[in-house]
């Protein structure tokens, strides 16, 4: 099953996060072996995941690069493994802003091109989409991780993202990839302050009235934890699961979360209530 086919469901869908990499921001080291990897994915399906996204690079606040050539041993067999073992209708996605990696994931299996930069990092990413005419995730991101967190401003946050998204929406369309394979996420905690994050969060009507679909990443974010005082990433689950609703309730379609179980509850309960 393709996204698309998930999409027309007319339910919010949950993408999995699945991080193999040493250092990402709440889960760093824990899925690096193959073996646990695939076991978690297929416990984030069993727990209602519709997408497992699969990535090679930390994009956390300060993070530094990874080379493609780094990225794809850490995520090629991965996703070679998953696409063998996961349910012929749970799409794997690839979060990488480089089109080799992004080439490399698809050969092995995954399906869906999930992008931080929105092509800024390497336009080739339209091409690729475009040529296997697959889904683009286009996200908003102020800086690079390195520098991003540093004094982010904006003269106003939702319309600047917006007509960011709209922008490179166009440019992926003029490469060739499909208005229906294009969807966009505002960034969450990418070069944002607290209050632009909330103010996102408040404001998630106007990025679903853009037209396309839209995925929410606020999982275990840092300014749900200076909102509920807590610094440990890990525990904030239930503020996770608040950003969900929200979503839900605003017409988001895609919820990139680190704990699946407690937001497809959220997310269906939002949904059948609504």
């Amino acid at each position: 099953m393709n996204l698309q086919t998930l999409l027309r469901q007319d339910k919010p869908l949950i993408m999995g996060i699945l991080n193999l990499t040493p250092d990402s921001f709440s889960d760093g080291g824990s899925h690096i072996d193959r073996g646990n990897a695939v076991q978690f994915a297929l416990k984030m399906v069993r727990e209602g995941a519709d997408i497992i996204d699969v990535g090679g690079e930390s994009t956390r606040p300060g993070s530094t690069k990874v080379s493609a050539t780094e990225q794809i041993r850490r995520v090629e067999s991965v996703i070679s493994s998953l696409r063998k073992t996961l349910p012929a209708e749970v799409p794997i996605s690839i979060d990488t802003t480089r089109s080799e990696v992004a080439h490399a994931a698809v050969n092995a299996g995954a399906s869906i091109l999930n992008d931080v930069t929105a092509g800024c990092d390497d336009n080739q990413m339209f091409s690729l989409a475009a040529d296997k005419n697959i889904p683009l995730v286009l996200m908003h991101m102020q800086g690079t991780p390195q520098t991003m967190q540093h004094d982010p401003s904006y003269d106003d946050v939702i319309g600047e993202i917006s007509s960011f998204l709209v922008q490179q929406a166009r440019q992926a369309e003029q490469a060739g990839v499909s208005k229906r394979n294009i969807v966009i996420d505002p960034g969450i905690g990418f070069g944002k302050t607290r209050n632009h994050n909330m103010e996102l969060m408040a404001n998630l009507k106007s990025f679903v009235d853009i037209g396309y679909p839209v995925l929410l990443g606020a999982s275990r974010k840092r300014f749900l934890g200076s909102i509920s005082k807590e610094t440990e990433a890990s525990n904030l689950v239930g503020a996770t699961c608040a950003t969900t609703v929200l979503g839900v309730q605003a017409g988001v379609r895609i919820f990139r979360v680190h704990d699946v179980l407690p937001n497809r509850q959220a997310a269906d309960v939002a949904f059948h209530t609504g």
